[in-house]
């Protein structure tokens, strides 16, 4: 079994920064892509920024290039997000996602982290 752990969520004023944090867990074999996602009251998810597994290529929305940035480092299975310049809009929770081989399988599967609270408010 394989489990994504988010930590570094909380409350900040607007123009402050979080740095969010992921970590696979358990039966992780090999990490693939990861990613962070963003869920807003009354709004579906979205992406918010993706990274492949040799961190060659990432992908940002529109709504955060320039203010946060997305890394990891393999050797611990996490990945993170720098949050910088928050606006109230980035209120929301965000969710680590990875596609990730656990042991005794021979495939990808795509797994969720239980998700972390960010409210941006003065």
């Amino acid at each position: 079994q394989v489990q994504l752990v988010e930590s570094g969520g909380g409350l900040v004023q607007p123009g402050g920064s979080l740095r969010l944090s992921c970590a696979a867990s358990g039966r992780v074999y090999s990490v693939k892509a990861m990613g962070w996602y963003r869920q807003a009251p009354g709004k579906e998810r979205e992406l918010v920024a993706t990274i492949t597994s040799a961190g060659d290529r990432i992908n940002y929305a529109n709504t955060v290039k320039g203010r946060f940035t997305i890394s990891r480092i393999d050797a611990k299975n996490t990945v993170y997000l720098q949050m910088d310049s928050l606006e109230p809009e980035d209120t929301a929770v965000y969710y680590c996602n990875g596609d990730i081989i656990s042991y005794g399988l021979g495939y990808v599967d795509q797994y969720w982290g239980q998700g972390t609270q960010v409210t941006v408010s003065s």
